[in-house]
């Protein structure tokens, strides 16, 4: 397993979801990691990272701000491989192009412009989302089968207000026209909605959705909802450095599943929990798709199914006591 022995890799944002993930399994692997943060000096942010096993020989945290030109330029110098998975991912956003566009698109234009000046660097690897590839107003059912030819389309983001999906739209369009310009080899892995354990002590907003159907909802949304367990996405970027011919984008999907069917999952999981029974609104349930794997399978990714994922989603949100009652298990 020690195949990133000698090696020195980045990761931005590596307080996050996926990111800490991300972290831990190169950590595992032997590399040393250069990791950004924004405040270094927040246990919450820092001490899940700084507690994992080969942390205090080969991690180093340093200080970048997403917004600040050449603030990663100490980061990525001398590493053989940039991993950009910073970007902001929440809801109830009230100014979009503060909070989600800028951020997004000019971070990942400013990690990348620092990447460019640093003559290590041999791949960058962004971590995208399949928020950037099936938003396009294409029609989407159980016979449509998505797959990296897909682009979202900025008109369609703006038209549904779906902020979080423009500001990853804009920022893979704006990554891999820049990465082109400059000459950089750069890859994209386009997750799901990412769910599993959790490393880092405060809820993401991934996790969020889990947690709100099984914290006394009366309701569940009518939606169908890509999903994929962190662990996969985590091992997806690393194969997409390692793997010479890695190239492109990879969507991560273990497959799409209606709210309706993610709460029979979590019934048949855990029989005691108190979940809801009812769609939010009367109307037919929005259809399922097919997320393609090909591309994904070629990289080496044997996806963890769904009922692990949200298994061990639940175990984790209780062992951090982020779920506050207890269900008899």
């Amino acid at each position: 397993m020690s195949s990133g022995a000698g090696k020195v890799v980045c990761v931005t944002g590596a307080s996050g979801y996926i990111a800490s993930w991300l972290v831990k399994r190169l950590l595992q692997k032997g590399y040393t990691v250069k990791a950004s943060v924004r405040d270094p000096n927040d246990p919450k942010k820092t001490q899940h990272l700084l507690a994992l096993d080969g942390a205090s020989e080969r991690l180093q945290l340093f200080k970048a701000n997403l917004l600040e030109e050449g603030s990663f330029d100490s980061a990525v110098q001398g590493c053989q491989c940039v991993f950009h998975t910073a970007s902001p991912f929440y809801h109830g956003v009230k100014d979009p192009q503060a909070e989600l566009l800028d951020p997004a698109v000019k971070g990942t234009l400013n990690v990348l412009g620092s990447c460019a000046k640093a003559p290590l660097v041999e791949r960058v690897i962004v971590t995208s989302s399949i928020a950037a590839v099936s938003f396009n107003g294409k029609p989407r059912n159980p016979d449509v089968v998505v797959d990296e030819t897909w682009f979202s389309t900025p008109e369609y983001c703006r038209e549904s207000k779906a902020w979080y999906l423009l500001s990853k739209t804009l920022a893979e369009a704006s990554a891999w026209t820049f990465a082109k310009e400059n000459g950089i080899d750069m890859v994209t892995v386009n997750p799901g909605m990412v769910i599993g354990p959790l490393l880092q002590p405060t809820l993401n907003t991934s996790a969020e959705y889990i947690l709100n159907l099984i914290n006394g909802a009366l309701t569940f949304p009518n939606a169908s909802v890509t999903w994929v367990d962190v662990r996969d996405v985590a091992d997806a970027h690393i194969l997409a450095f390692e793997v010479p011919s890695a190239s492109g984008r990879y969507c991560m999907v273990e497959r799409v599943a209606h709210y309706s069917e993610v709460v029979q999952m979590l019934g048949a999981l855990f029989p005691n929990f108190q979940l809801p029974q009812k769609c939010a609104d009367d109307k037919p349930f929005v259809p399922t798709y097919q997320v393609a794997k090909d591309r994904a399978k070629g990289l080496g990714i044997n996806f963890t199914s769904m009922e692990i994922s949200l298994k061990d989603t639940v175990e984790s949100l209780m062992e951090k006591k982020i779920i506050s009652f207890s269900p008899n298990l």
